[in-house]
C-alpha cells in the first residue's frame, strides 16, 4: 500500500464523516429542543446521581417531526416519548404548530442510587413550522406510543374574482 493510497482513504473517510455530520446538524437542529424543570417535574437532585454530567436544570432532548403536506391537508407527526396526554397543550399560532407540555420523572420505588441520567424532563415548547395557512379550529390530534399526531385541514385560497371595468 502506498502513502497516496493511505492519504486518499483518509481523505475520503473525512469527507464522509464531514458530510454525514452536516446532514444531522442541519437536519435536526429544528427538533433540538430544551426541557427546563417544573413545578411537577419531581427531578433527583445533583446528589442523588453518580453522573458527573449530569445537571437538574439543563435537559436536551430530540423531538423529531414529520410534515406532510397534500392537496387538502398538512399532517404532522412530533415524537413526544413519556410525555402524557393530559401534560399536552396543543395550538396554531403564527403559521406554525406549537406543542407545549412536561415530561415528568418517574421515582424508583426502592432505595438505590441513579447511576446515569440521560432522559430529559421538564417543561418544553416544540415550534414546527407550517408550509400553508391552515384552518385550525378544524384540527384534529391523536397521541399514541408516544407520537402526536396532528391533522390540519387547509384553508381554502381565496379564489380571484373578476371585475368588468369600462373603458371609454
Amino acid at each position: 500500500m502506498k502513502l497516496d493510497d493511505i492519504k486518499h482513504g483518509l481523505s475520503s473517510f473525512w469527507d464522509s464523516v464531514s458530510d454525514g455530520w452536516q446532514h444531522l446538524r442541519q437536519s435536526a437542529s429544528s427538533s433540538l429542543t430544551r426541557f427546563k424543570p417544573g413545578t411537577q417535574t419531581n427531578l433527583p437532585t445533583q446528589s442523588q446521581v453518580d453522573d458527573g454530567f449530569y445537571l437538574p436544570h439543563v435537559g436536551w432532548s430530540m423531538l423529531g417531526d414529520d410534515v406532510f403536506e397534500d392537496d387538502k391537508r398538512i399532517v404532522v407527526r412530533l415524537e413526544i416519548p413519556g410525555v402524557s396526554r393530559e401534560d399536552l397543550e396543543v395550538e396554531v399560532q403564527d403559521q406554525s404548530l406549537v406543542v407545549s407540555g412536561e415530561k415528568r420523572f418517574e421515582r424508583e420505588e426502592t432505595q438505590g442510587q441513579y447511576r446515569v441520567l440521560q432522559c430529559a424532563y421538564g417543561q418544553f415548547r416544540r415550534v414546527v413550522p407550517l408550509p400553508s395557512e391552515v384552518l385550525s379550529d378544524q384540527a384534529k390530534a391523536v397521541c399514541k406510543d408516544g407520537v402526536l399526531r396532528v391533522e390540519l385541514p387547509k384553508a381554502l385560497p381565496a379564489k380571484p374574482r373578476k371585475l368588468a371595468v369600462q373603458v371609454n
